[in-house]
Order: structure tokens, then C-alpha cells, then sequence
């Protein structure tokens, strides 16, 4: 599997707030979406999200994101070495995804900008 690069999940009370502190550290400007009920800041490397508890305590437990080539690759490899897939491939807006469960527990979410289209 090729690992293009990782981002970091932060759960915030006040997203507004938070995006200005993670724009600054940065020099990225924030990307805005949904994600069900959450609303989520992508700025840099961090994922800023804010929303209700019981949907931020499901997120919280990936411990972070990982874009990848081809998420059908990931499976691939992420199976050989034990890992259990939770989650997908899913589709979604720009790609698709997948949550896996390594074998030492750790839980990521896999992500890829390969478009339905083209899987």
C-alpha cells in the first residue's frame, strides 16, 4: 500500500475558535464540511471536528486518518497482517474509505481520492 501522508483527528468544544489557533500554526486555510451531524475543519494535517458527544465519541476512537493510493490496495495488505476491516470501502464525496482494527487494536480510517468512477 502506498501512505501518501496522515492526519490527526481533534475533537474541539468551539470549532470557530479552534480553527483560527490551527490556521495560525499551520499557514493552512481551514476546508469546511459535514460529516452527519459533525462539523469538521480540515486545516493541514488536522482534522478539527465538533459536534455532538455521541457521534465525536465513535471518532474519537480512530486514532487518525491515512491517505493511501488505492484503498482496495490497503485491504489487501491490511488483511495480511491480521487487521480486521470495521468499516467499507465506502464511497464518499471524494473517494472512498475504509476503518481497520490492527492487530494491536489501534483503529485508522483509510482514505483514498479514487472516485467511483474509476473503482
Amino acid at each position: 500500500m502506498d501512505i501518501l501522508g496522515t492526519s490527526l483527528r481533534v475533537c474541539v468544544g468551539d470549532l470557530d475558535a479552534a480553527v483560527g489557533v490551527y490556521e495560525r500554526l499551520t499557514g493552512a486555510e481551514a476546508v469546511r464540511f459535514q460529516r452527519g451531524g459533525v462539523a469538521v475543519a480540515a486545516v493541514g494535517c488536522f482534522f478539527l471536528m465538533s459536534g455532538p458527544e455521541a457521534e465525536l465519541s465513535v471518532l474519537r476512537k480512530i486514532t487518525a486518518t491515512i491517505a493511501v493510493k488505492d484503498v482496495d490496495d490497503a485491504v489487501a495488505d491490511l488483511t495480511a497482517v491480521g487487521a480486521d476491516i470495521v468499516a467499507g470501502p465506502l464511497p464518499t464525496p471524494i473517494g472512498r474509505n475504509l476503518v481497520a482494527r490492527h492487530p494491536d487494536g489501534s483503529i485508522f480510517e483509510y482514505v483514498d481520492r479514487k472516485q467511483e468512477a474509476e473503482a
